[in-house]
């Protein structure tokens, strides 16, 4: 007989059971997305009261946020050593679709940030790799979509398995990125105005903000304008304004010898961290269509295409409207 201590944190809830020979004989859960680390203890507590002599110790492995997650798997390492008994990581995406025999479906855990981990099944079996997807494609899949957490049950039942995870699965792309080498940024000033409508011209030269723009723009209200500059030379410049409850980034330009240096990352992080503060709900940008090297910068970081606006930048040069939600 195997007695199993059961814990998942990779979800708003805590989950806590014991399973033996594949019989739930306790089972306690909370639900609170910040309480992981001071209920799990309790709750430990509470299932070993009815249950005390445990054989291996599973634990839900992710994918999650990340503090919740290293909760639950710290809390199931150690305990496991101090009981001198093994322990085993399971997928918790995967345990959550353990518990649901529909022919197609996928499953999903808030990620949080309007984000949630996904898998797709068909006939029980996984068709792609995990991944991430904004909150407003859930809707755009064809087959059911499980949103929920995984039982003790199901995390004990994975023990064994093919499967089993070593490692935190941790599938968002971290935050932090190295600063652009040798590249400082700030506020522009007046006399920046000059250094950023040569470089508009150079990089725009069919199309350019004229020099009466910027200084507009430098003149305006609820507007958020900075530069980058390297070894005391302007390399690129970025703006966003407020726009109701929304922001729009006006502008984002690198110079061309400068590009692929995070430059425009860095210059995006700050815009949308300035758009946080002002309380809107989302920003908005447009994007020439067909611009494949600005796309994946703006997909990774979170902005959805809505719509299309035919001939913005000129006939026959169509742009893509693109939004990211701030507010859940």
């Amino acid at each position: 007989m195997t007695t199993i201590l059961a814990i998942d944190t990779a979800t708003d809830r805590t989950t806590v059971g014991i399973v033996k020979d594949g019989i739930v004989i306790t089972e306690k859960f909370h639900d609170d997305p910040l309480a992981h680390g001071e209920i799990l203890p309790q709750l430990v507590a509470h299932v070993l009261a009815t249950e005390n002599t445990i054989d291996v110790v599973a634990v839900g492995m992710g994918p999650g946020p990340f503090t919740g997650l290293r909760v639950g798997i710290a809390f199931a390492q150690s305990f496991a050593t101090a009981r001198q008994i093994p322990w085993r990581g399971v997928d918790s995406l995967q345990a959550l679709a353990w518990m649901h025999s529909e022919p197609e479906f996928v499953v999903a855990i808030d990620a949080r940030r309007r984000e949630f981990f996904v898998q797709h099944y068909r006939a029980g079996e996984l068709l792609a790799p995990t991944r991430i997807v904004q909150r407003e494609e859930l809707a755009e899949f064809a087959v059911p979509v499980i949103s929920g957490h995984p039982s003790a049950l199901a995390i004990a039942s994975l023990v064994g398995a093919d499967s089993e995870v070593r490692e935190p699965i941790y599938i968002r792309k971290p935050d932090a990125y190295p600063a652009p080498k040798d590249v400082k940024f700030r506020p522009w000033l007046a006399t920046d105005l000059v250094p950023i409508y040569g470089l508009e011209k150079a990089c725009y030269p069919d199309d350019p903000w004229s020099l009466a723009q910027f200084k507009e723009e430098f003149a305006g209200k609820s507007r958020h304008y900075l530069v980058a500059e390297s070894h005391g030379e302007v390399v690129g410049y970025a703006g966003v304004m407020v726009l109701g409850d929304v922001t729009d980034i006006l502008t984002l330009t690198i110079a061309p010898e400068f590009r692929r240096r995070g430059i425009a990352r860095e210059f995006l992080k700050r815009m949308i961290d300035w758009s946080r503060n002002q309380k809107v709900d989302a920003v908005m940008l447009e994007m020439r269509k067909g611009n494949v090297e600005a796309q994946p910068l703006y997909l990774a970081s979170g902005f959805r295409k809505i719509s299309e606006r035919a001939d913005y930048y000129g006939a026959g040069v169509d742009a893509i409207v693109m939004r990211k939600e701030l507010k859940a």
